[in-house]
């Protein structure tokens, strides 16, 4: 039995006034793909941006591989080996695709960042834009950089924000082929994903949020008998 990457019980998360998060459970095992389902303001990004401590007041408990994170600030979390991949992506635009790779430290004590050439392995594209300015970059190249970056500082647990949402579907293909390559490598993924049918069959367990809270979770096995379930919740 893996251990746990990821362990969250009770967690509540504000903005200024505004209570989001309302006592959120959540585990997640080494080496595992879990997904957050939910409908837009369900409070699924959020929850990513609670776990590196970029909310407001947050109460509960975060732990990562052991270590209780709720009080840390966003840097100490990161150096727990936690990579966040935020929706707006946030590469440098003045700078070019291999400038962008250079620029993250390594910052987990326990992991070595993935070198340049095992990047351009995993990311052909990359390779072949390697001197372009991010402002020239596809939306889709833009995305493989900025999971390119987090891979190049050595974190394991991995928080992706709607990695395939705008992309044209052979994007999103390369994608799943990336996210399918990192968990045979051992990475543990957490996805919050709009796009179901790129979610399903890579997950290995799903969490369903409504409301600020988890309202649903099964495993992917349990897919089909929770489908009438989920076609309620979604509308997927």
């Amino acid at each position: 039995m893996a251990g746990s990457a990821l362990s969250i019980h009770g967690l509540h998360a504000w903005y200024g006034e505004s209570h989001i998060l309302h006592d959120v459970n959540l585990d997640v095992n080494q080496g595992e793909v879990v997904t957050l389902l939910g409908r837009n303001g369900a409070g699924r990004t959020t929850t990513l941006r609670a776990i590196m401590g970029l909310t407001g007041a947050r109460k509960g408990s975060i732990k990562i591989n052991g270590t209780e994170a709720i009080a840390m600030p966003t840097h100490k979390i990161a150096h727990l080996g936690v990579g966040y991949c935020p929706e707006e992506r946030g590469i440098f635009s003045s700078l070019s695709t291999e400038e962008n790779l250079m620029l993250p430290p390594v910052v987990s004590k326990s992991s070595q960042g993935m070198s340049i050439d095992e990047i351009y392995e995993m990311f052909p594209n990359l390779k072949e834009r390697r001197n372009s300015q991010g402002t020239r970059l596809s939306g889709g190249e833009q995305q493989m950089l900025a999971v390119a970056r987090i891979l190049r500082t050595g974190a394991r647990l991995l928080l992706l924000d709607e990695i395939s949402e705008g992309l044209a579907p052979v994007i999103v293909q390369a994608l799943a082929r990336m996210i399918t390559t990192l968990k045979s490598k051992g990475y543990t993924i957490v996805m919050v994903e709009q796009n179901f049918r790129f979610a399903a069959p890579l997950a290995d367990r799903f969490y369903v949020m409504e409301h600020g809270q988890i309202v649903e979770t099964f495993a992917s096995n349990e897919l089909e008998a929770k489908m009438p379930v989920l076609n309620s919740l979604l509308g997927v």
